[in-house]
This record gives structure tokens, C-alpha cells and sequence, in this order.
């Protein structure tokens, strides 16, 4: 584990900063994730680690974009340490389905496949049981 898990997790709120899975359901813990990959300059800086599930870690793998599906243009992935995620989110608590409200909301959605079946059967779960918020 890395030895920056303790604070990463702690300012995350011990949930996914990308899809807001909660930790606490999974029997391990959550990704230190590099937001700009090292592989694309990115750094080691506290300032650029996130907590990521499983899921959206290995989607995110080391973009940058993704395809905003209302303007099909590329667009830069939503940044935990620069955005807020209810300004580029919202969650349709009946459907369990996460809605990018901006072109950088969308990208995310579609590039770490946030909705994909399974995400979102697990999402409605959590939302039951008050786990997600």
C-alpha cells in the first residue's frame, strides 16, 4: 500500500473522487491514482494523487480527454484536485446513472465507462442503502 494512502484516502472521503464509489464496501482499499500519469509529466505531488477504485482506475489508465458525446469532441478528463464533482456531475438517484453536466462531466463519464452495467447496479444498491452520496 502506498505510504500516501492515509491522507489520499482521508481527502477523499474515503470514496472514488471519479465515480463516488464508497470504500468502505469493498473488502480492500481504494487506488492512489497519478490525475496527470507520470507517463505524461505528471508528478508524485500530493497535489496530484486521487482515490480511485478499481474500476475507474484501470479506465482512466493514463488519458488526459475523453469524447464529450454531446459535442463528440475531445475534451479534458474532470480533475479531483481542480474541479468540483457537483458542478460536473449529477446523479440520477432512481436510475443509479452518473450525468456529466459539462463537456469535461461527460468525457469522464464515457472514458472511465461510469455507467456501464455493473457500475450502475452496484451504484443503485449503495444509493438503497445510503452509502453513496
Amino acid at each position: 500500500m502506498s505510504p500516501r494512502y492515509p491522507l489520499v484516502s482521508e481527502r477523499a472521503g474515503h470514496r472514488c473522487e471519479y465515480c463516488h464509489a464508497p470504500e468502505i464496501i469493498f473488502n480492500f482499499p481504494f487506488e492512489i491514482e497519478h490525475i496527470i500519469p507520470i507517463t505524461r509529466g505528471g508528478t508524485d505531488d500530493e497535489a496530484n494523487l486521487a482515490l480511485a477504485c478499481r474500476c475507474c482506475n484501470v479506465w482512466k489508465a493514463d488519458h488526459l480527454t475523453g469524447v464529450d458525446g454531446a459535442t463528440q469532441s475531445a475534451a479534458s478528463l474532470f480533475n479531483p484536485r481542480r474541479d468540483s464533482w457537483d458542478y460536473h456531475f449529477s446523479v440520477d438517484v432512481e436510475e443509479g446513472l452518473i450525468q456529466g453536466l459539462t463537456p469535461a462531466g461527460r468525457a469522464t463519464v464515457n472514458r472511465l465507462k461510469m455507467n456501464a452495467g455493473l457500475q450502475v447496479a452496484a451504484r443503485r444498491q449503495w444509493i438503497r442503502l445510503g452509502l453513496f452520496v
